[in-house]
């Protein structure tokens, strides 16, 4: 009963063929359960279906084979709303954040994002709805997007999230991963307050490496609020988020400039093959 996307689920081929056929093109295929954007593509004509269909199942996580098919939605931007369920306190939610996506994968983040307060209940009304649905106590990134129509539920993830990240800057009380912790061992949570403005930016791969190393932590380390994580991830492959740039500042600091210092920093840091 929530606004989405027009979508149709296929396990088959020929199913991929019926569901695009109902949605219509253009429309994007990903598969049931994936990550940071793998095995999603979109159709702009029937000769991309197949193509499709073999991608989702490549990029697909689990055993399960079966893909989404959704119909364009018309967006001005999206947000991600953390979500925090308990097991015997009521469910809160973070301020909402805002973020950029490429290929995708999200590039930056920034809390908090500007919603109209009728955009921001609707969206605290349909997370705490499918997550209640789903069950379980912890921490998930529910995502939304914002439209002229209103808001339209997209997806979540049932545990931290990537856009999430941005709370390292010390932009609440609890960061997303100690919410997490608190929510799954019945610790209980006063409240979650926004303390500070933050954003965060992807350190990304250029090459494929067995051993990436990486350059320019020195030059991040030494600028002033900022902050900055590297994944250790064992193999980098060009556009593999590697790290992650973390600023923050006073809650009346414009966005724009906290993302562009998070980008700027974000830029010192190479991964090297």
């Amino acid at each position: 009963g929530l606004r989405t996307a027009n979508y149709r689920y296929a396990t088959t081929s020929d199913e991929l063929n019926q569901a695009v056929a109902e949605v219509g093109i253009p429309c994007v295929v990903k598969p049931l359960m994936s990550s940071s954007g793998k095995g999603q593509s979109t159709i702009k004509a029937e000769s991309d279906i197949e193509k499709a269909w073999n991608y989702a199942v490549e990029g697909s996580r689990g055993d399960v084979v079966e893909v989404i098919v959704e119909a364009f939605v018309n967006f001005h931007s999206e947000i991600t709303l953390l979500t925090v369920t308990q097991n015997n306190n009521p469910t809160l939610f973070c301020a909402p954040i805002g973020h950029r996506q490429e290929r995708g994968d999200y590039q930056e983040s920034w809390q908090p994002s500007k919603i109209s307060d009728k955009d921001l209940f609707e969206a605290q009304d349909m997370a705490e709805k499918v997550t209640e649905a789903l069950g379980g106590a912890g921490l998930f990134g529910v995502e939304f997007f914002l439209t002229d129509e209103g808001v339209y539920f997209s997806e979540l993830s049932p545990r931290p999230h990537d856009t999430g990240m941005v709370t390292l800057a010390g932009t609440q009380n609890f960061n997303e991963f100690e919410l997490h912790l608190r929510a799954i061992l019945s610790l209980p949570i006063a409240e979650i307050t926004l303390e500070k403005a933050g954003a965060s930016a992807v350190i990304l791969a250029s090459e494929n490496s067995a051993n990436p190393t990486y350059s320019g932590i020195e030059n991040i380390a030494a600028l002033p609020k900022t902050d900055f994580r590297i994944f250790g991830k064992p193999s980098s492959r060009p556009y593999r988020r590697m790290g992650v740039a973390l600023v923050s500042d006073t809650l009346d600091t414009p966005v724009a400039a906290i993302v562009g210092k998070a980008k700027a920093a974000a830029a010192l840091v190479k991964v090297l093959a």
